[in-house]
């Protein structure tokens, strides 16, 4: 029976994509299917607070949009509306992986999952989608929850080897916030004693905001320029872009609040990583053209951000045996 209260979903098609809302009381939770199974709307109603940033480019179906060149980086970039999205099995820029070419945060973004209710009652509502990955051989699930009354998302994650060969992977939850939630000052907080390892490079000739080297301790941490970096505090705008790796975790779990919050908890034992992008609108060239101001907390499974040839070759990739599957719980709750 079709609600309007307690626990309810609704399916629609949003820009011509297959489209969810999971919704209780406190809570709306807006899902694409239809496009990598990207989360775009995670609300707080009190408040009228989205935690998912939007980026000034809006939702742009993939399947309506010719590239222009060919582009491995634009593959991702020019349908990335914002979002949080699921990546697998390479994060990152692009990479090779025996004889397979995978494009930016590999293969799963973007593609169209199957989506199908497995709960629809005034006191829960949950839906499962599923794809299989086209250049390698595996299939993902995800399964997504949402009780009555409850400010928090429960999302069930399933990676399936489907080959009689061991294979690697990396595996990642690309959680971005921006305006108008996000906004400096700010605060991060992670578990005591994980340390920070800065990405080899700058991500941005213009500088970055953490020195190379390290690990480093959390949040203190040395400044590019001289000086020190406080990385618990959301920079105000202009300040450089970076990404950083974070690990060391007892338990996995991060909160971001100011007036209201955020906090993830993850299984860390399996993302054993927590990626920082940092991009406050200092990159003025392409993509961003100086309009983001955004902060990604990206649990993930291997680093750097080079794609999985260089996860493999450093030895942080995720490896699934012959028909192995990897199970990932994770929630999202609101601080409020």
């Amino acid at each position: 029976m079709r609600r309007n209260w307690a626990a309810r979903l609704r399916r629609f098609t949003l820009d011509g994509m297959a489209a969810v809302t999971l919704e209780n009381e406190v809570l709306r939770v807006t899902v694409l299917p239809g496009k990598g199974g990207d989360v775009v709307e995670f609300l707080y109603k009190p408040t009228d607070t989205d935690f998912v940033w939007l980026s000034p480019q809006g939702l742009r179906n993939p399947a309506h949009h010719l590239h222009g060149a060919a582009d491995d980086v634009a593959r991702f970039v020019d349908h990335y509306e914002g979002g949080w999205q699921e990546i697998f099995p390479s994060g990152g820029t692009p990479s090779a992986y025996r004889g397979a070419r995978l494009a930016q945060h590999g293969e799963v973004a973007g593609l169209p999952w199957e989506c199908e209710v497995v709960a629809d009652s005034p006191e829960l509502v949950s839906v499962r989608l599923s794809v299989r990955t086209r250049r390698l051989p595996y299939r993902l699930e995800r399964t997504l929850t949402l009780a009555a009354g409850t400010p928090a998302l429960e999302v069930e994650g399933r990676a399936s080897n489907d080959s009689g060969l061991p294979l690697h992977a990396m595996w990642g939850q690309h959680l971005v916030y921006g305006r108008p939630f996000l906004k400096p000052g700010h605060r991060i907080r992670l578990p005591e004693g994980v340390r920070v390892v800065p990405h080899h490079s700058p991500i941005n000739d213009a500088g970055r905001r953490v020195r190379a080297g390290g690990p480093w301790e959390w949040p203190v941490v040395p400044a590019d320029d001289g000086g020190t970096t406080d990385l618990s505090m959301v920079p105000p705008q202009g300040a450089p872009s970076d990404v950083v790796y974070i690990t060391g975790f007892p338990e996995g779990w991060y909160e971001i609040s100011g007036e209201i919050g955020v906090r993830i908890h993850w299984d860390a034992t399996l993302l054993p990583y927590l990626w920082m992008w940092q991009e406050f609108g200092a990159s003025t060239a392409y993509p961003w053209w100086g309009r983001a101001y955004v902060l990604g907390l990206e649990p993930f499974a291997g680093m750097p951000t080079d794609g999985l040839a260089a996860a493999v070759a450093n030895g942080t990739a995720l490896t699934l045996e012959p028909y192995e599957s990897k199970v990932l719980r994770w929630r999202a709750e609101v601080l409020a």
